[in-house]
């Protein structure tokens, strides 16, 4: 029995330190919109650079900024843009997804050539695009990193649909003449949402890691918002003198990417009926 016990305890391994990785950073972004050590942009130039536990948690930067506090502004900036780029993608590459299943054919492969072309422009080469028109900021990752996410979307949503409209309650739906968007509604959507759902997990990992991107190259958030891609930025002239400062942003990162990576792992082995069977 408890050989047993432990067998499915090591099958939801993923999703535990997963869903505690997860939880954890989620705690810090929302802490940290109703307090913080210091104010993260305060600058004490008496204080600066010194080592974790010298001054504060976690040290300072180079301007004497608490790291400790702009470590938790920046998960709450890199947060609020993983998670609005990821929606914005989700929502509308489910839309084109769930449509070129229904529509095959033509409008089908008109939807994939579309897909085809969006994955043409990384989301570094459309922020810089972006960029030049709007000027670097929130608004410029948001929509680069969820343009990027919308043909990921669309694929995942298409192939899971395309099942779906292949299985016999469909079919009986449609002989008994249910249009193409009440049976996507009533039959295909419920179907298939829990895919999606593990689909926006793992994508979030990726928002985060693309959206500290843009910011190391000064297409994300403005400064003086923290952010964790901004503070490894600045780090690089004092990777000697001071190597917490990459450190600490660096390891955040690594721990959000993993985290999310491995929350959707396990809500995919979860989800999946085949894996549980397996498991």
């Amino acid at each position: 029995m408890s050989g047993a016990l432990l067998s499915r305890l090591a099958g939801r391994l993923p999703l535990i330190l997963g869903g505690a990785i997860t939880a954890c950073i989620i705690g810090t972004a929302l802490v940290s919109q109703v307090w913080t050590p210091e104010a993260p942009t305060r600058m004490r130039f008496a204080l600066k650079l010194k080592g974790p536990l010298a001054q504060g948690l976690l040290g300072t930067d180079h301007f004497g900024r608490d790291l400790t506090s702009m470590l938790m502004v920046g998960a709450w900036n890199s947060l609020s843009i993983a998670v609005l780029a990821v929606l914005l993608g989700a929502m509308a590459g489910t839309l084109l997804g769930v449509t070129a299943a229904a529509r095959a054919g033509i409008i089908d492969g008109a939807i994939m050539r579309l897909c085809d072309i969006l994955f043409a422009f990384p989301a570094v080469l459309s922020a810089i695009m972006l960029g030049a028109l709007m000027g670097p900021g929130a608004l410029t990752a948001v929509v680069a990193i969820g343009v990027f996410m919308i043909p990921v979307f669309a694929r995942v949503t298409r192939s899971a649909a395309a099942q779906v409209w292949a299985r016999d309650y469909v079919l009986a739906a449609r002989a008994a003449g249910k249009g193409a968007a009440r049976i996507t509604l009533e039959h295909v959507l419920p179907n298939i949402a829990g895919q999606i759902i593990v689909q926006v997990t793992i994508q979030l990992g990726l928002a985060i890691l693309t959206e500290a991107g843009l910011s190391f190259l000064g297409l994300g958030i403005a400064p003086p918002a923290p952010s964790w891609g901004r503070m490894l930025a600045d780090a690089q002239t004092y990777l000697t003198a001071a190597p917490h400062l990459a450190l600490v942003p660096g390891i955040a990162i690594a721990l959000s990417v993993l985290g999310f990576n491995l929350l959707g792992d396990g809500l995919r082995d979860l989800i999946d009926p085949r894996r549980r069977l397996a498991a």
